[in-house]
């Protein structure tokens, strides 16, 4: 991780920021950044949500994560319900904290940054599970999930809009350690 401090982060503040870091993990448009940001904005509003950084000494953030408790009411459990229910695995909709997004800067990439974003959201979560949406690949990000103790739950999960099919996972908090 080198130099690169993780801790929590005023998101509402850096949102900008944080879409700048996932607009280059992710590859989005300016559209879609600017959709993004109306909807991390109201995510922040939710009981329970939080946020963590990873911050350069300069201050310049290069990777975030945020989640929340997960709500059946929220549109991502109304999307992805029918899929875990379909595997029987409905109930982790329930005490669950659902990881709603984590991205680093692809040059900081590799270093541990997104294990210690996530390891360190988790671990302050009162629900004694959580569960994610990653794209349904094989990826880094992927990889780092199962290494944390993530399971599919559904796969080929389909999100309105999203160009590719989504596994939902879920793992057991605290999560697994190297």
């Amino acid at each position: 991780m080198n130099d690169v401090v993780v801790g929590p982060v005023n998101l509402a503040a850096r949102v900008d920021d944080a879409l700048a870091v996932q607009a280059l993990a992710f590859g989005l448009s300016e559209d879609e950044i600017a959709v993004r940001r109306h909807i991390v904005l109201r995510h922040l509003l939710n009981p329970g949500a939080c946020a963590y950084g990873a911050t350069t000494p300069e201050g310049r953030l290069v990777g975030f994560v945020y989640g929340m408790p997960n709500d059946r009411t929220h549109w991502w459990s109304t999307v992805v319900e029918p899929y875990l229910r379909a595997t029987g695995t409905e109930d982790w909709l329930d005490d669950s904290f659902v990881i709603t997004e984590l991205h680093v800067h692809p040059d900081h990439q590799g270093r541990g940054i997104g294990r210690e974003l996530i390891t360190t959201i988790t671990d302050a979560a009162e629900q004694p599970r959580s569960i994610l949406s990653a794209i349904d690949t094989e990826s880094p990000a992927r990889g780092l999930y199962r290494a944390l103790g993530y399971t599919d739950l559904a796969r080929r999960v389909l999100f309105p809009s999203a160009p590719k099919p989504y596994a939902v996972m879920g793992a057991p908090l605290p999560l697994r350690r190297r």
